[in-house]
């Protein structure tokens, strides 16, 4: 008898198995979770993050709330949805860049305590985020849905092309999820479908839509080539910190179109 699940009912428990990873969403108790393939389903889990946050800003717009406060309580609440876990990586990996001996910088990043640098950054990333989106007056909940994606995507890509620098570190086991170029393709398909809508729905977008997959693919790519250049590879605190930075640097290239 053969009690390996069907690929359909694999599908959703690697899926559920990534929204409790990556997020504080509450789900009922689900047995036979798998964790070790959650990286595969990070773009998904960051259109689900940004489809809720669209949503909920749809719905400030509905009561008359102003964009700038909606833009803040948007970025708040993407913070509280994931229980602040790449922007808790993004600090630690400031606090450890700022650290001019390199041998250190790992030793520092993995300390509990948040540095002056840290706080800086989380401050810059938040600035960043609720200024560029307070300039996006449309299509909003689309933007929303693609930033998260190619955020995630991002980190997908340090996954696959860059050493992982502690071995017994939070994120080590990703490496075995993401190891080649094939495992990034059914998130950039799925990212580059999302900014296609823009064709179906606003004919007159298309340029943006271009923009959003250019620019998409540029930030998460440069972004993660970026912070292995300055540490030599990734930790799981620079993962997040590729999620954070692509989010926010997407965003402020998206105000000028």
């Amino acid at each position: 008898m053969n009690d390996q699940p069907s690929f359909g009912k694999k599908l959703l428990l690697d899926l559920v198995a990534a929204v409790i990873f990556y997020t504080v969403i509450p789900l009922p108790t689900v047995n036979g979770l798998v964790f070790a393939q959650v990286a595969r389903m990070a773009p998904l889990i960051g259109l689900l993050i940004g489809g809720i946050l669209g949503l909920f800003d749809m719905g400030m717009s509905y009561l008359g709330i102003p964009i700038l406060t909606r833009s803040a309580l948007v970025v708040s609440m993407g913070i509280g949805i994931t229980g602040g876990l790449h922007l808790d990586g993004a600090m630690d990996t400031a606090d450890g860049l700022a650290v001019g001996d390199p041998e250190r910088r790992l030793e520092v990043m993995a300390d509990s305590a948040t540095g002056a640098f840290g706080a800086m950054a989380a401050i810059a990333l938040l600035l960043l985020k609720t200024t560029a989106l307070t300039e996006i007056e449309t299509n909003r909940w689309l933007i929303l849905m693609a930033t998260c994606g190619w955020g995630r995507w991002g980190q997908q890509l340090a996954i696959a092309y860059y050493p992982y620098l502690k071995p017994t570190g939070k994120g080590a086991f990703h490496k075995q999820a993401i190891q080649s170029y094939k495992d990034l393709l059914p998130g950039l398909l799925l990212l580059i479908s999302i900014s296609g809508l823009l064709f179906l729905l606003y004919n007159q977008q298309r340029f943006l839509a271009l923009v959003m997959v250019a620019a998409g693919i540029a930030i998460a790519t440069a972004t993660s080539a970026w912070f292995n250049h300055k540490l030599g590879g990734h930790t799981g605190d620079t993962y997040g910190a590729v999620v954070e930075w692509t989010e926010a640097l997407f965003l402020c290239v998206l105000t000028a179109f």
